[in-house]
Formats: structure tokens, sequence, C-alpha cells
């Protein structure tokens, strides 16, 4: 059975940094599509930022310039680096991959931006 897992969020202070991991656990070849999604209080779950196998990177305009998302050659981990982080990033991470139909989410892990 496949699974995500995510590594720990944590507490940083606004323009303050954090690196998020995740990796695709199980019996699976390769990852299509490996990114990150999150969910505020109170608020739908959002798009963040994806790698696509062989290079092509997405982000949500909100974190452009100051987040980087990038993955191994089979996209079976991925990596999200946060630089200068605002209060308004403080969410519920998810990771989630996908492999042509099969969808795939990890437990969620918080990170919160303190002012």
């Amino acid at each position: 059975q496949v699974q995500l897992v995510e590594s720990r969020g944590g507490l940083v202070q606004a323009g303050g940094s954090l690196r998020l991991s995740c990796a695709a656990s199980g019996r699976i070849f390769s990852m299509n599509v490996m990114g990150w999604y999150r969910q505020a209080p109170g608020k739908q779950r959002e798009f963040v930022a994806h790698v696509t196998r062989g290079g092509p990177t997405n982000y949500a305009d909100s974190v452009k310039g100051r987040f980087t998302i990038s993955g191994d050659n089979a996209k079976k981990t991925v990596l999200l680096q946060m630089n200068s982080l605002k209060p308004e990033d403080t969410a519920v991470y998810y990771c989630n991959a996908a492999r042509y139909t099969d969808v795939y989410w990890g437990q969620g892990t918080q990170v919160t931006v303190s002012s």
C-alpha cells in the first residue's frame, strides 16, 4: 500500500524559513507529480506548489518567489523550501502525489508562522 510520509512542520517567526519533505513508501515505481497543498483554519484547502516528472514546476501566486519545490528524478520524494514566511502561511500542509489515475495524500503537518 502506498503512503506519503511528511516531515514534521514547526513554528517559525515571520521572515524565517522552514523546509518540508515528503516521501512515498510502499509498492510503487514512481510518481508523475508531487506537490503540496495547505489548509488554514476556516478556509478551503488550496494548492501551493508541485513538481512534475521531468522538472516543470508550478506555484500558487501567493508563494511565488518565496517557496521552492524540488524532487528527485523519479518524483518519489519532494522538498518544499519555504523562505520569507508570513503569518498568512500558517496552515496544515499536505503532501500530494499522483501516478496516472492514482492520487495520494499525506496526513498533513502543521506549519505556524508567528508575527
